[in-house]
């Protein structure tokens, strides 16, 4: 692998609004003038030299995801991919598109990010690429917080946020196995722990302020960290 590792960022919006209280996914939301997507995206890439750029979504969020991304000027190389029924059949599709660049060696890390975590700096974004060219996986961790909503990690008493990185071949091949074996995982992690447990994954420093819009008042205090736009 080169110095320079080639990465793809996965941004995953296919969720539903319903813990929101919203008619659509709140990724279709605005936060300070800009979508809460857009943000996401923006964050995504801005580490890395031509990587590709992914979004997946509900395929009924069509129209609300083009709207948002030609509303904020986003780049037209932004992919948009179909998600499944659950996170974990999202995150397979995405790789599935991926899959013609990775097994030609054209993709060294894959990033997969909650679309509703806008917050995450692009300096995570290239720690955890960094960490996950260098170790095979990467993840962003932090002492537990009630606000989190997402996976404990009993063992070493943090919680798991996203971006999460891994090398692009291994983590192809464990989503195709899980497939084929009926596995739905909690996060990334979960399906490289289970398919792929040679792969060390190295616990980055993640952001108290990396934390996901889930309910309204998330995004009121989203709205307080992030600048007007």
């Amino acid at each position: 692998m080169s110095s320079q590792p080639t990465v793809a960022s996965v941004v995953l919006a296919a969720g539903s609004g319903t813990r929101f209280g919203h008619d659509i996914n709140k990724v279709w939301l605005p936060l300070n003038g800009r979508h809460i997507i857009s943000r996401s995206l923006t964050n995504a890439s801005a580490s890395f030299k031509d990587a590709r750029v992914i979004v997946v979504i509900n395929p009924d969020d069509e129209e609300f995801a083009r709207k948002a991304l030609d509303a904020d000027a986003m780049p037209a190389s932004i992919e948009i991919v179909y998600g499944g029924a659950s996170r974990h059949e999202s995150e397979y599709n995405a790789l599935q598109h991926l899959k013609p660049a990775i097994l030609a060696g054209e993709i060294d890390i894959v990033l997969i990010h909650d679309g509703a975590r806008p917050l995450a700096t692009p300096e995570l974004f290239g720690a955890i690429a960094a960490g996950a060219a260098q170790h095979g996986g990467a993840i962003p961790t932090i002492a537990l917080d009630p606000r989190e909503m997402d996976t404990v990690r009993n063992e070493t008493v943090a919680r798991v946020q996203t971006p999460q990185g891994f090398r692009a071949q291994p983590l192809l091949e464990a989503y195709e196995k899980s497939i084929k074996e009926g596995f739905i995982g909690t996060d990334t992690s979960a399906c490289m722990e289970k398919y792929c447990p040679e792969v060390t994954i190295l616990a980055v420093p993640g952001d108290v302020f990396n934390f996901k819009i889930t309910y309204p008042q998330d995004l009121t205090t989203a709205e307080l960290l992030v600048p007007i736009q």
